[in-house]
């Protein structure tokens, strides 16, 4: 009986090393380490403790559900290991600047993304002094920024 028992467990145990564990494991996609600098954009210094928030991103150009948040260290760097290739959309807000959004494709083995935060630009008022000491004309749609990037 004891030779019986053993022969059905030493069948097991090889039968059960001869195949994978898990499919998944097999069939699983390409991953990355994400790499994030967040500096201020004014001077170069790193930025603490921002928030680094990830959403996958479908075909439809739709953010997925759900997402993932870093926050920053000292030196302005958090780190991912294990995002999935393909589109991401990466948003990164801190106290006191800009909220920062962008969309990535991640093709490469390690990924090194530079973000700069830039501070808040004020709003105009028409209640404000303004150098020609002139109103502006709130009738007319106001003029194009030269400066804006196109679209």
């Amino acid at each position: 009986m004891k030779k019986v028992l053993l022969a059905v467990a030493v069948t097991a145990m090889l039968t059960g090393l001869s195949f994978p564990k898990d499919k998944k494991v097999r069939d699983e996609p390409p991953q990355a380490l994400v790499n994030f600098l967040v500096l201020k954009d004014v001077n170069g210094k790193p930025v603490r403790n921002a928030a680094v928030v990830m959403h996958g991103v479908d075909g439809h150009d739709k953010q997925e559900r759900g997402g993932l948040e870093l926050k920053t260290d000292a030196d302005g760097k958090a780190s991912f290991d294990g995002m999935p290739y393909g589109k991401l959309r990466v948003q990164v807000l801190a106290p006191g600047f800009q909220t920062f959004g962008q969309d990535y494709d991640v093709e490469e083995q390690t990924m090194e993304i530079t973000i700069r935060l830039k501070r808040p630009t004020g709003q105009y008022s028409i209640y404000d002094e303004h150098p020609d000491g002139k109103k502006p004309d709130m009738s007319q749609p106001p003029a194009p920024d030269p400066n804006a990037k196109p679209k």
